[in-house]
């Protein structure tokens, strides 16, 4: 591990006793985060998308607005849902956050998570799935957005056109020339996996992954990586691969991490999220040389480049950048960690 940063769901909401976190809170507070982890050293802040739920789901505006307050720090999804998306417009906006950001955009994409609606993608206009969970709609998504990013012509120019004219196809605008190389997809299995490898993006491995085959959940993903990476090398790709595991780690330091986190720390799991049979990753949470000890004996930590950690935005900017600090202090230079401000 060499890198590290957070993975936020952005949930906002009731938070109990009359106190409210609205979606306005969630992104402001966001911003005030990721420039707080600037200032750290942190590497990156990534934010899931759902739609139809009170969660981050229009990502753009908010990594545009973090890389305008922000000077190293790397900012991304985890992940677009690719059933959701225009590509074209994707690729418009994408482009214009990495050009804002000079290069500092890590674009994960997927198919996408379990839902709050049925079929949510279709009352955005993607219709026509012929697959009950529409992972052939974001493919085909996927591969239009590749193409818009690699400066493919789309449409054809208009000869007659007072705006330019002449002939040929145009690409979309504007173009970023280095994004195509800091595109991620979020892969739940080995499948998957191999299919990034081939297709030439990195990797986003989760908090889980939709098989059970008797191994614990780190040796399962650590697997999935290798895959990952032999079919990246097969397919004749240049160059490295980045990949990027998510954990839930909690270094306990103060009386207030022992009442929110103590005792939380929680073995793996088995069980099942759409309609497939999954194995879920632990849950860390102990004083910091105890974490540096599991977190070392963790194969997919040590596999890949990058840790995301997620955590709880809903208890505010304070409380989650002593996390990240007591992360960043006490246990990831035992990791390997590189500071960007080293």
């Amino acid at each position: 591990m060499k890198r590290f940063g957070t993975l936020s769901f952005g949930h906002y909401g009731p938070l109990g006793g009359g106190h409210q976190l609205t979606a306005a809170d969630s992104m402001l507070q966001a911003m005030d985060l990721a420039q707080g982890m600037d200032d750290l050293g942190v590497n990156g802040v990534y934010f899931r998308v759902h739609h139809f739920a009170r969660q981050q789901a229009s990502p753009m505006p908010l990594l545009a607005a973090i890389a305008a307050r922000t000077e190293r720090i790397e900012m991304g999804t985890g992940v677009v849902d690719m059933r959701y998306e225009n590509p074209l417009h994707l690729a418009e906006e994408a482009a214009a956050v990495d050009l804002i950001s000079a290069g500092r955009l890590a674009l994960g994409v997927s198919r996408g998570s379990p839902e709050t609606v049925v079929r949510g993608y279709e009352a955005f206009g993607y219709t026509g799935s012929t697959d009950e969970r529409g992972a052939d709609i974001a493919r085909e998504h996927f591969a239009t957005f590749l193409r818009a990013i690699e400066g493919e012509g789309l449409a054809e120019r208009d000869a007659s056109s007072p705006f330019g004219g002449g002939s040929g196809l145009q690409r979309v605008e504007p173009h970023s020339p280095g994004l195509r190389s800091r595109v991620w997809w979020g892969a739940g299995n080995r499948d998957s996996a191999e299919w990034a490898g081939r297709a030439g993006v990195n990797l986003m491995s989760s908090t889980l992954l939709t098989e059970d085959r008797g191994l614990p959940f780190d040796v399962l993903q650590a697997e999935q990586i290798d895959a990952f990476r032999a079919a990246w090398r097969d397919a004749g790709h240049a160059g490295e691969p980045r990949v990027s595991v998510s954990r839930s780690i909690f270094p306990l330091t103060t009386a207030e991490d022992h009442l929110y986190f103590g005792g939380r720390g929680e073995g793996e799991g088995v069980g099942y999220i759409d309609g497939m049979r999954s194995t879920f990753g632990n849950t860390y949470a102990a004083e910091p040389d105890v974490l540096v000890e599991q977190l070392l004996e963790d194969a997919a930590i040590a596999s890949a480049d990058t840790l995301m950690l997620t955590i709880p935005s809903q208890l505010g900017v304070e409380f989650n950048l002593r996390i990240v600090e007591s992360f960043a202090t006490h246990v990831a230079p035992a990791l390997g960690w590189q500071s960007t401000r080293a």
